[in-house]
């Protein structure tokens, strides 16, 4: 149960190796964890959740309008419930505010019956269709022109740091070993029953029985690395803008788009920090380190906001940033197990992977059963209780018990989002600490406000340097960052022109 970030792996052979430590792998390692099994967690960055995982819309979603009979249908429509549940007992900030999908024209009108159809097969039977003037009644904001609704009340909106986090704090302490800053560049069969991949990774070789593919945006050039070419990844980047918490009473729903080919669209949408999003654009492109934001994708937005909501244009812009979506060739996920290689591909998971998360880890890990593996009997994993960074419930700030017993929750680092010093201490004596001041905002919020860091950067930049333990990670550290059951301070998407700022 060990987190490395530098140096040489460990001259073992592991019973499951995880590429890749976004929201789904650690899912994954998180539930191969319940099992007697050694595992590793693979990460080429040099932190969980550092790539399409930390830049999306932060939508908790029904998976009403998935392609009915699909595997993304299912898993989404069972990850929604294991994950709701799981945000409550573990402290991830969710808010079910409902969505309505706005029609604007007769043609996207006369398509609401046939998505509430739809949604329908996908066994979700709450929607409802509202009429123009009821639907001015429940956002009464929204730019002129709107013609009806189709109300989909089970949406949230939810924190995506916080979720991926919470898995791989559990795992970790479960027992997996999450090696960061370890980019595989190969992977090689190897003949006999003592073990069957051996890793070429940028800190050198790891052994393992079976091998879980969830890298991404590069999944499908690890799947080739094992000599198939089932499908390839196209990124899907998606800019957003990030309105300021003056905003936020602008908006009561989320406002979605009659979706298209290409994916849902533009919406307008809260997020649990307080602030509102616009976005995302759909852009597919060749290159999948190309998270800039640009101008002609920032006027897409401004045009389509106009309509959904002028007077969100009228507030401050507090951050624009990218994140780039793993589209394939089918509208589905491409989930796959190759038996005899001991492998499993788990690809072309797209933006509803953070809500089908679970699900996902449970249906690898009866793939894995299904080829054979012997895993064991399941236990019950300790439980967490993160801390809690979102707006619905009271913050460290908020509480004067807290401070009262520990003023350093009381003593504000960062005034933009209100960030304690406790927090950031905490933070840093976590099982998974921050390595940056872009992971330390993940976990606190430290430098996501209007500032973007330009009065308390010098000084988070400080504390991190100099209270980061020298050995980060290790199980037990002290503060209440993630701790064990109910007893923590419990609450009551890829880089951008502006450094982590989404969603």
């Amino acid at each position: 149960m060990t987190v490395t970030t530098s140096g040489t792996l460990p001259d073992e052979v592991y019973d499951v190796a995880v590429i890749g430590a976004g929201v789904v792998g650690t899912a994954i390692a998180r539930e191969l964890t319940r099992y007697p099994l050694r595992i590793a967690l693979v990460e080429a960055s040099d932190d969980v959740g550092d790539g399409t995982s930390k830049a999306n819309t932060a939508i908790l979603h029904t998976g009403f309008d998935a392609v009915p009979g699909s595997l993304e249908s299912r898993l989404v429509r069972e990850g929604q419930r294991r994950l709701a549940e799981y945000a409550a007992r573990t402290g991830i900030p969710v808010e079910p505010l409902g969505a309505l999908l706005v029609a604007w024209d007769e043609e996207q009108l006369a398509a609401l019956p046939g998505l509430a159809a739809k949604a329908e097969r996908n066994e979700y039977r709450e929607t409802r269709i509202l009429d123009a003037d009821e639907l001015y009644s429940r956002e009464p904001r929204l730019g002129p022109g709107a013609l009806g609704a189709l109300e989909v009340p089970g949406e949230s909106v939810i924190c995506p740091w916080t979720t991926t986090l919470a898995y791989a704090t559990q795992a970790v302490r479960a027992g997996a070993d999450l090696h960061l800053n370890c980019r595989v560049e190969d992977v090689a069969d190897v003949p006999g029953d003592e073990f069957a991949h051996e890793l070429t990774t940028g800190r050198g070789v790891l052994r393992t029985h079976t091998l879980i593919n969830a890298a991404g945006l590069y999944a499908d050039e690890v799947d080739r690395l094992l000599g198939h070419t089932d499908f390839t990844v196209t990124p899907r980047r998606g800019q957003l803008m990030v309105f300021d918490k003056f905003a936020r009473d602008l908006v009561r729903h989320i406002l979605l788009p009659v979706p298209t080919a290409l994916g849902k669209g533009v919406l307008v949408a809260p997020t649990v920090y307080g602030n509102v999003m616009l976005g995302p654009t759909a852009e597919d492109l060749d290159d999948k380190t190309a998270t800039g934001s640009t101008a002609e994708g920032l006027d897409f937005l401004r045009e389509k906001g106009a309509r959904i909501m002028p007077e969100l244009l009228d507030e401050e812009v507090t951050a624009v940033y990218a994140g780039l979506r793993a589209a394939t060739e089918e509208d589905d996920y491409r989930i796959r197990s190759h038996p005899g290689q001991r492998y499993i591909t788990v690809g072309g998971i797209r933006s509803t992977g953070l809500t089908a998360s679970m699900a996902i880890a449970a249906h690898v890990v009866e793939l894995l059963a299904g080829s054979g593996r012997d895993l064991g009997a399941a236990r019950e994993l300790e439980p967490v209780r993160m801390p809690n960074i979102g707006e619905a419930s009271p913050r460290p700030y908020e509480r004067a018990e807290l401070i009262a017993a520990d003023p350093e929750y009381g003593r504000i680092v960062c005034h933009c989002e209100r960030v304690s010093r406790g927090e950031i201490r905490d933070a840093l004596a976590s099982t998974v600490p921050p390595r940056s001041p872009e992971g330390l905002r993940r976990r606190t919020r430290a430098r996501g406000g209007r500032c973007q860091g330009f009065y308390c950067g010098a000084t988070v930049r400080a504390l991190l340097d100099a209270e980061a333990p020298e050995a980060p990670g290790a199980p037990g550290a002290a503060g209440t960052y993630g701790t064990p059951g109910p007893s923590g301070p419990p609450d009551g998407g890829e880089a951008s022109q502006r450094p982590e700022v989404g969603p």
